[in-house]
């Protein structure tokens, strides 16, 4: 795994736009413009470095579902979710819903097995930039290697296998109405947009539109009429401790019933919480770094994690030579401490690996890296390459046969080339 500076497209910031990706640069608190698609550079993997992630990913995911079966018992306390929430997740996970996605944080810098440092399983952003517009770099750029990416492809086929299991209404749509930069918007379309090319039917609204009807016991849409199938960027720990959220229990199953995406008992991956627990059921495991909850245990060096802190917000670190403190609004509802690991330097640049899971498959790669060690807002998306070419047609067909798709007579990235996100589907 190598890091390169190359020159940037001309007019990248328009392309990377029209595909989605609005929201190109970000600003800092004291309103300077930084870069968050960041393509002056590229990451270069092999095709050993990719398969070790793959095995890892996967792997990784399989233990998770154990943990969740163990965190649902309520053996490491309420994880900082409201009474009764355990009870719900742990049903939600035996009755066994469709589950769409989530993405691995790892580190890895080439050497040795990768890291784990978290699982965003309930609300992963990221997407666009990696299925869509890393792609279009790569056609652009290097259109004769290759890359870790069948984010588009595993998606449709996703809500293909899925589509039987829903009910035959439309597949709601929902972000939060009071996100402003666009990500949440143009993550939950694109989804929409796959769902579509799956043959689905699909309708879009904020989740402020979700309504409740107290007569039907069941949620509606802006025409009043029951959401069969929702896809919510809205954490559930945050769904849960409001009104709206008791609701959830309340529907009976049945013709007015809501099958969630994700579904609820992805609170319990979602939570830091899983770092100790994981450690718990499988201690030494390579894949892992210790972790304890509450408190550092045997650890002298640390990154204390609060159980549903996002974007690195009241991450904490006590290091040799390293101490920091980030602000935010999490903490309260509890702790996780996780063995300090620094993240690999590539030229002074900070990276992470989000390893992307569909259907529980290993289906992609985007990295993020960050000047500071905590990766937070600022950091900085950078596209990526394998060392070897794309691969043959049949090559092709035989892993669109072993993932259970219809094999059609279409180019390898058809998805992405031939059926580009259309940034307007989010407003039909």
């Amino acid at each position: 795994m190598e890091r390169y500076r190359l020159p940037a497209r001309p007019h990248w910031r328009e392309r990377v736009v029209e595909q989605g990706l609005v929201y190109p640069t970000t600003r800092d608190e004291r309103g300077v413009e930084r870069p968050y698609w960041y393509e002056e550079a590229c990451y270069v993997l092999t095709a050993d470095e990719v398969d070790l992630l793959e095995a890892a990913t996967e792997r990784l995911h399989g233990m998770c579902l154990e943990a969740a079966r163990f965190l649902a018992t309520g053996a490491m306390g309420n994880l900082g979710l409201p009474v009764g929430a355990l009870r719900r997740a742990g049903q939600s996970l035996a009755s066994n819903p469709p589950s769409l996605y989530g993405r691995f944080d790892l580190r890895y810098d080439g050497q040795g097995p990768p890291k784990l440092l978290e699982y965003n399983a309930d609300t992963p952003t990221g997407l666009v930039e990696s299925s869509v517009a890393q792609w279009y770099w790569l056609e652009d750029t290097h259109p004769d290697s290759d890359q870790w990416n069948s984010l588009h492809e595993r998606l449709i086929l996703a809500w293909q296998k899925m589509a039987p299991r829903l009910a035959p209404a439309p597949v709601h749509f929902a972000h939060h109405q009071d996100e402003t930069s666009g990500e949440e918007e143009m993550t939950v379309g694109y989804l929409r947009d796959t769902a579509e090319q799956a043959g689905l039917r699909t309708a879009a609204l904020t989740i402020g539109d979700i309504g409740w009807d107290r007569d039907l016991l069941c949620f509606v849409d802006l025409d009043n009429a029951p959401m069969r199938t929702v896809f919510k960027l809205y954490p559930w720990e945050l769904m849960l401790a409001e009104e709206f959220g008791r609701y959830v229990e309340a529907v009976p199953q049945g013709p007015q019933s809501t099958t969630w995406l994700e579904p609820l008992w992805k609170v319990l991956l979602s939570n830091k919480a899983l770092l100790a627990v994981l450690w718990q059921l499988y201690p030494n495991d390579e894949l892992l770094l210790p972790a304890y909850l509450d408190q550092p245990g045997p650890l002298t060096e640390w990154v204390a994690k609060p159980l549903h802190g996002r974007e690195g917000d009241n991450i904490r670190i006590h290091a040799d030579g390293v101490r920091e403190e980030h602000g935010g609004d999490y903490g309260a509802e509890g702790w996780c401490y996780q063995q300090w690991a620094p993240l690999p330097e590539f030229d002074g640049n900070k990276a992470v690996l989000g390893c992307w899971v569909v259907d529980g498959l290993a289906a992609g790669l985007g990295i993020r890296e960050s000047d500071g060690w905590v990766t937070d807002d600022y950091a900085r998306f950078v596209p990526h390459l394998m060392t070897s070419g794309r691969p043959s047609e049949a090559v092709r067909r035989a892993w669109l046969a072993d993932a259970g798709a219809d094999v059609q007579d279409e180019p390898y990235g058809a998805g992405v080339q031939d059926a580009p996100y259309d940034p307007e589907r989010r407003t039909r």
